[in-house]
C-alpha cells in the first residue's frame, strides 16, 4: 500500500507541477489563447496564484516524506490539492466546459486517495 501511495503521489505531483508551472510562468493572455478560456474569469495575479498553489502542493506531496522533514505535511498537501481540484471542476462546470471536468475529477480522486492513505493506514 505504501508503494501504491508513493506512485499515486508521484503521478499527482508531476501533473500538478507541470500544470502549475505553466500557469505561473505564462501570461494570462497566452493561457487563454492556448485553450484555457477559464482564465478570462480571473485576474492575472489570481491565475499565477493558482499555479503557485499547484506547484507548492506538488512539492508538498513529495519532499517532506522524501527528506523525512515534517512528513506529516504530505496528507495536508494532498488535501489542499483536492480542494483546488474541486474548485477547478466547479469553475469548468459553471462555464459549461464539460470536457475540462474529467481531468480535474481524476486529480481530485488521486489527491483524496493520497490524503486518506497518509492520514490513515499508511501515515508517516
Amino acid at each position: 500500500m505504501n508503494i501504491t501511495l508513493w506512485i499515486i503521489a508521484g503521478l499527482l505531483a508531476a501533473a500538478c507541477l507541470a500544470a502549475g508551472l505553466f500557469k505561473a510562468v505564462q501570461p494570462r493572455e497566452k493561457l487563454v489563447a492556448s485553450g484555457m478560456t477559464w482564465a478570462t474569469d480571473f485576474s492575472a495575479g489570481s491565475v499565477k496564484a493558482i499555479g503557485a498553489v499547484e506547484v507548492l502542493g506538488a512539492v508538498g506531496l513529495i519532499l517532506p516524506a522524501a527528506l523525512d522533514i515534517a512528513p506529516a505535511l504530505v496528507p495536508w498537501a494532498a488535501t489542499g490539492l483536492a480542494v483546488t481540484m474541486l474548485g477547478a471542476a466547479a469553475v469548468h462546470l459553471r462555464r459549461g466546459e464539460a470536457k475540462a471536468v474529467p481531468p480535474s475529477l481524476v486529480l481530485l480522486v488521486l489527491a483524496v486517495v493520497v490524503a486518506w492513505g497518509r492520514f490513515g493506514p499508511q501515515a508517516f
